[in-house]
């Protein structure tokens, strides 16, 4: 196998001594980060990454047993992490992310200092007692569409994903990231993501944590940042002005603002 700096095609920059690892949501890579990174690299260095099938990643390393649940992509995280010698990072997670790497501190909570978390959620089916923002049948054809034309899903998705219709510039440039994603492995990766359930993981770790929570979003609603804060030991709820699931993109002033506020702390 690879090495999974290669592999994951990582990316170190910054000047600090204390270590931030950045990963990126589904259909999207690291370069999605660009607008909140220079806020950063003064203070702190930044690990980046793409999962195997986004970016510039070795396409030719994706297993799908291995990325058959999010843990084999946890498994990605603690073997860039093993590589590069990290302890005690902070951890920013977008969507899946986020218990991508709770599953991460999970198994190795060494690694991890503090968890950050943007727009997460630990199960998006709705079940009794929880409101995960989506019903079975409504999944299901979402990803009959998505298998029937890759293309059309991705430009019909992407810029709901992103809200702020006003400024359709930036559901664009979410749509183009989706475009540059394997088709194959994207679609594999979207049913691993929207049918987890990691709502029993909370429950296992005891890092400080926070929840960034966009004020209106498709993907994870406020009941769902309401639950995490509720189930997660030492989890900081903030509840930002900001409107969409990716407000590292649509509003990375407000993201920086409210990362740096918790690490200041």
């Amino acid at each position: 196998m690879k090495s999974p700096i290669k592999r994951n095609n990582v990316n170190i920059i910054g000047n600090g001594q204390k270590v931030i690892v950045f990963a990126h949501g589904f259909g999207c890579d690291q370069n999605s980060w660009k607008f909140i990174i220079d806020a950063f690299t003064d203070e702190y260095k930044l690990v980046l990454f793409d999962y195997v099938g986004s970016g510039k990643s070795d396409l030719s390393q994706y297993d799908p047993v291995r990325y058959g649940t999010l843990n084999g992509y946890a498994q990605d995280i603690l073997e860039v992490c093993t590589e590069l010698d990290i302890q005690d990072a902070i951890f920013i997670g977008h969507s899946v992310s986020a218990m991508i790497g709770l599953l991460a501190a999970k198994i190795n909570p060494a690694l991890f200092k503090k968890l950050i978390f943007i727009g997460p959620s630990p199960r998006y089916l709705n079940d009794e007692g929880y409101k995960g923002g989506f019903e079975r049948p409504d999944l299901e054809a979402l990803f009959e569409f998505m298998d029937n034309n890759y293309l059309g899903w991705s430009s019909a998705l992407a810029p709901a994903i992103m809200g702020n219709a006003d400024r359709p510039e930036l559901g664009e440039f979410l749509t183009s990231s989706f475009c540059s994603t394997d088709p194959d492995i994207a679609r594999e990766f979207a049913k691993v993501t929207f049918f987890s359930d990691n709502r029993h993981d909370l429950k296992d770790v005891n890092i400080e944590s926070l929840t960034l929570q966009c004020s209106d979003d498709i993907i994870a609603p406020l009941e769902v940042g309401d639950y995490i804060h509720a189930n997660l030991k030492g989890n900081q709820l903030v509840i930002m002005k900001a409107t969409g699931h990716c407000p590292h993109i649509s509003e990375p002033e407000e993201t920086i603002t409210a990362i740096k506020a918790y690490l200041n702390n």
